[in-house]
């Protein structure tokens, strides 16, 4: 699964270097102890975001890929904005909606969403991915904030009526989810991922046109799939077995859970490309759900829908 461990920085698997280099936006104020924006919680652009570089000089940046068809960035969403609030300016976020910023979405190498990075230091650092319970952002928010310290980065954004007023017309806006939306959001704060799909699908149910269910859906048959996998007894089995679709699946799971989404795809084509006739059927599916996870538009998918109709014709 995902290390969501804040030490394990992102080496080599994001590119931050083209956003470092856009023109500059207003500097930090080191002396005052932060930088505009004052917002504790705000949106980030593609142009805006080498402020927010400088910002994680200062105080570690929260970095939230979202976008508004995504049913478990909804869930998500509140969360990650109460913590920061309740840390009392030592954290801030920085909403970034990857439809509208694709460069950024693309730097993050952000496969599924949502995802969480934070910054420090200019520095991106993986936090997770999913919708998690609200203890497990807490305790990965405290862990980061260990390692902004040991970092020098110990900045306080001052908290003043600006953000209280902006916190408290974000709570009076906030729209209630449908039934079915928030059992999944209950079920899966608590970690029961099982539940979560069952109040999805009977979401899709009563109208099989609720993209958000469809995408939450997904996203949390995986995290029920890898949630009680061990990755080295997983890898073990698959090289074991290497026809056996399940052995395979599982690998699979925790590979694309992971972010490696080429070797989740590769694992999947080349089974699929020893397997008979017969017996291909599931391999195919699993890899349209995995395809439908990453985003249709997504270069490796394409690539593997690509190999996939080859093996197919």
């Amino acid at each position: 699964m995902t290390d969501s461990r804040p030490e394990a920085v992102l080496r080599g698997a994001v590119d931050l270097s083209s956003l470092r280099s856009r023109p500059a936006a207003p500097p930090v104020d080191a002396d005052a102890g932060a930088a505009a924006p004052v917002s504790l919680v705000f949106d980030v652009t593609d142009a805006s975001f080498p402020q927010v570089l400088e910002l994680s000089r200062t105080v570690p940046v929260v970095v939230d890929l979202w976008a508004t068809w995504c049913g478990p960035c909804t869930q998500l969403s509140p969360i990650l904005e109460k913590l920061v609030v309740e840390a009392s300016g030592s954290l801030v976020l920085a909403k970034v909606d990857v439809d509208a910023n694709p460069q950024l979405a693309q730097a993050f190498r952000a496969q599924s969403i949502p995802m969480v990075v934070a910054l420090v230091a200019g520095q991106p650092v993986p936090l997770f991915t999913g919708a998690v319970p609200e203890q497990q952002v807490r305790e990965v928010f405290a862990q980061l904030l260990q390692l902004a310290a040991q970092q020098g980065v110990t900045g306080v954004v001052p908290v003043g009526e600006a953000a209280a007023e902006a916190s408290e017309a974000s709570e009076a806006t906030e729209i209630p989810l449908p039934p079915h939306h928030q059992d999944a959001f209950d079920a899966i704060e608590a970690g029961d991922y099982a539940r979560a799909v069952t109040a999805y699908e009977a979401a899709l149910a009563e109208d099989p046109h609720d993209e958000q269910a469809r995408a939450g859906l997904g996203q949390v048959r995986l995290l029920d799939r890898v949630q009680n996998l061990d990755l080295q007894a997983a890898r073990d089995a698959a090289a074991a077995a290497p026809t056996d679709p399940v052995a395979q699946f599982a690998v699979a799971d925790l590979d694309l859970a992971g972010g490696h989404v080429d070797d989740a795809f590769a694992r999947l084509l080349d089974l699929f490309a020893v397997l008979p006739d017969e017996a291909r059927a599931p391999v195919r599916e699993r890899l349209l759900e995995l395809f439908g996870l990453v985003g249709d538009t997504d270069p490796r998918v394409i690539r593997a829908r690509g190999r996939l109709s080859s093996l197919l014709f």
